[in-house]
């Protein structure tokens, strides 16, 4: 066999089992998720008779509590509140750690990626404490701020990188047409780290949509509890009965938008993930 063929050869078992081994984490990864919805939609109380296919378990979901609306409502005005601000913050403070000097830059810096160190649940009294002060305990806001300031560490690293990895000759080009600092973040610069910024965004998705601890402890009134909370209340049960079927509902509703987000900014996420990481 000419070395080409072996080459070849070896290209092509080198692509099967990479190939093969992808499948089989694919296959392990979305089976709990595809039971789960098949369980959601088929069984007796799913049909509401001995067998078979229906949408009780949804209906069911649906009317539980203050309304299964409510909770998803909650969660995704949150979820909102809570990318946008941490957008926002770690652009302006990726950009400055980046681009501009100033006393106690570093000290400043690395106490942010300090948070990183602090378990959050063991801070959670002392804020639950300080929203009470200001007038923020059972809020929507209050809760987004404070899962803002969780994700700040993780999203002013990224940003501060993903700027660091631009040459500094797009923005003085950028000035000498007369563009401020600012107007070159916003005109230019932004468009270059976008990939960064969808990669800090969808963490803060993810982070913000799946909270259980945060909300449970600055949330007191019931019709402000968030999705994740409502499907803990739904599996707990009432006297000991556990509606299993509505729970796989409401597992299936809070898994999909997790998954539908990260299949389509999968490849900006890699983009902006390495971008963010490796320094140019």
């Amino acid at each position: 066999m000419s070395t080409a063929r072996r080459l070849k050869a070896r290209h092509v078992a080198g692509s099967a089992g990479l190939y093969s081994t992808a499948t089989v984490f694919a296959v392990l990864f979305l089976s709990p998720l595809v039971w789960a919805a098949f369980s959601s939609v088929h069984g007796p109380r799913a049909s509401d008779g001995q067998g078979g296919f229906g949408g009780a378990n949804y209906d069911r979901l649906l009317h539980y509590g203050a309304g299964f609306g409510t909770y998803l409502g909650n969660s995704v005005a949150i979820s909102a509140m809570t990318v946008a601000g941490t957008l926002v913050v770690a652009l302006f403070g990726g950009y400055a750690f980046a681009r501009f000097r100033f006393p106690g830059k570093n000290l400043l810096f690395l106490t942010a990626l300090a948070i990183l160190m602090v378990p959050h649940p063991t801070i959670l009294v002392p804020i639950y404490t300080l929203l009470g002060y200001v007038g923020m305990q059972n809020s929507l806001t209050g809760l987004s701020l404070v899962l803002i300031m969780f994700q700040l560490p993780f999203a002013l690293f990224m940003m501060r990188n993903a700027f660091e990895g631009l040459p500094r000759e797009l923005e003085e080009a950028a000035q000498l047409d007369g563009c401020s600092s600012f107007g070159a973040l916003v005109r230019i610069l932004m468009r270059a780290v976008m990939p960064a910024m969808i990669t800090v965004g969808l963490f803060a998705f993810l982070a913000s949509w799946n909270e259980f601890i945060a909300p449970l402890i600055l949330l007191t009134s019931g019709t402000k509890f968030t999705l994740p909370i409502a499907l803990v209340s739904l599996r707990s049960g009432e006297f000991g009965a556990i509606d299993l079927g509505a729970l796989q509902a409401g597992i299936v509703v809070a898994a999909l938008p997790c998954l539908v987000l990260f299949l389509l900014l999968q490849r900006h996420y890699v983009r902006g993930f390495m971008s963010g990481s490796v320094r140019g």
